[in-house]
């Protein structure tokens, strides 16, 4: 209860902090583009596509939705988002408040600075960061983030570590998360969209008992030697480097999308939980028809959907499309834990392989959600969706196998886990994606999947869980 009034403060904050101070927003009433005035035009019944647009799109206001977490339910509440244009450098903010029915919250505040001082080579075809619906693309520039983030989430599984935990060792726990930071990415070879990125972060963690579900808490199942850094959450201070690459090709027909990263988590109050973490993420997509999907767009916080923020009058992508749309993709993601001496990777901080993890990835769908969890996981993913006629609904199959192990070198030997999914998506504009998934081949059973993404399309990710 204290984390929805908490939200649902910070959005009222907010929301009166914008009709205040913002400009635009003190003269809705003689500005017809204006949200009020957008609302009149668009709200009718017979315009209900055109309200929605305004109402979970429109600047600075708007609705928030979206999944906080998987188990944690869909939050919704309010986001203000700014513009503002000093010199060479474009500056860009979001902020947002979200509850959800079981009482889990995320708050956050993300700030971006976008490098405007560029040489002047033209519009170029290719670049990652326009949506598929715009003409016209702008060159990569560097972007400085800046952002605040506190999530609480009040269910949560732990089956154990490693490859050969059973369901029957499921425990609940909940956990609240504050993360602080800045981050940055440059541009440094154009052709093939090649740019590193730096990342300085602090992690606030606290690990709570889950109790009143339908198995145990994670205390009663699970000790420190267990489930490392269930008896303390220390401070973590975590670097991030990181090289990506998103080129295309054939006609832009054809997406890689590669990014490798290092990143070392120093505890620093008492020892035996620092480690550091590479993963690789291969991402390839095929469209079947015009331009492949876009990437997200650095410019843009998680609020943000609109391509071009230079144009005369910015704004998200139409809903509406007379355009079919396929793609099929192929994705290889693992991430590899190194620990010095002792030491132990939390397993709050672990990643996991199963229906969604705690960001709402997902993979080997047909298993419980944070099913696999481990410091070194390896997966692949191939998946395929088309829209249904011309419309944004579309249908997606995908087939994944994926490996869980305690050791890097256990990865060689340890099983692999097979599942397939298939269902309804949804990707209308600017409104987040939204996925309904029914997945089975595993050994567990069947599982139902519905996600709604935590982003407008083309914004950049919230930061990660893990």
């Amino acid at each position: 209860m204290r984390g929805i009034i908490f939200a649902l403060v910070l959005a009222a904050a907010a929301l009166t902090w914008a009709q205040e101070s913002d400009p635009a927003a003190n003269s809705a009433a003689q500005d017809p583009g204006d949200e009020m005035g957008k609302l009149k035009k668009n709200c009718p019944f017979a315009h209900a596509i055109g309200c929605a647009e305004v109402l979970f799109t429109g600047q600075p206001i708007h609705i928030a939705a979206g999944s906080i977490a998987p188990q944690n339910g869909v939050g919704l509440g309010l986001a203000y988002v700014g513009h503002k244009t000093l010199s060479d450098w474009r500056t860009t903010w979001n902020a947002d408040a979200v509850a959800s029915s079981n009482a889990s919250w995320r708050a956050g505040f993300y700030m971006k600075l976008v490098d405007t001082h560029i040489p002047d080579i033209g519009v170029r075809k290719g670049t990652h960061g326009i949506s598929h619906s715009t003409s016209t693309e702008l060159p990569e520039q560097p972007v400085i983030n800046i952002y605040a983030q506190t999530i609480s989430l009040n269910k949560l599984f732990f089956f154990g570590l490693g490859p050969n935990t059973a369901p029957a060792g499921r425990a609940f726990y909940g956990m609240r998360e504050t993360i602080a930071g800045v981050s940055g990415v440059k541009p440094v070879y154009d052709p093939l969209h090649i740019g590193i990125y730096g990342e300085v972060n602090g992690r606030w963690t606290e690990i709570r008992p889950g109790h009143g579900q339908s198995s145990p808490s994670i205390e009663q199942l699970y000790t420190a030697a267990t489930a490392p850094g269930l008896d303390r959450q220390p401070f973590f201070l975590q670097f991030g480097a990181g090289l990506r690459m998103r080129p295309s090709f054939h006609n832009d027909l054809y997406h890689l999308n590669y990014d490798f990263a290092y990143r070392p988590y120093v505890a620093t109050s008492g020892p035996g939980l620092s480690f550091q973490r590479f993963t690789a993420d291969l991402s390839h997509q095929l469209s079947l028809y015009h331009r492949a999907a876009s990437f997200p767009f650095d410019g843009n916080g998680p609020n943000d959907c609109i391509p071009d923020p230079t144009a005369d009058h910015p704004r998200c992508p139409k809903v509406t499309t007379r355009d079919l749309e396929g793609s099929v993709g192929v994705r290889f993601f693992t991430a590899l834990s190194f620990t010095p001496g002792q030491d132990t990777v939390p397993f709050y901080l672990q990643p996991t392989l199963g229906g969604s993890d705690i960001n709402g990835a997902g993979s080997l769908g047909s298993y419980p959600d944070y099913r696999f969890r481990a410091p070194n996981v390896l997966m692949l993913r191939e998946s395929f969706e088309h829209s249904i006629w011309k419309l944004p609904v579309g249908v997606a199959l995908f087939a994944d196998q994926g490996k869980a192990s305690l050791t890097r070198g256990d990865l060689a030997s340890d099983p692999w886990r097979h599942s397939f999914s298939t269902g309804l998506t949804l990707r209308a504009g600017g409104f987040p994606v939204v996925y309904l998934l029914f997945s089975w081949g595993g050994k567990e059973g069947t599982h139902v999947t519905a996600n709604l993404d935590t982003a407008l399309l083309g914004a950049s990710p919230r930061p990660s869980l893990f």
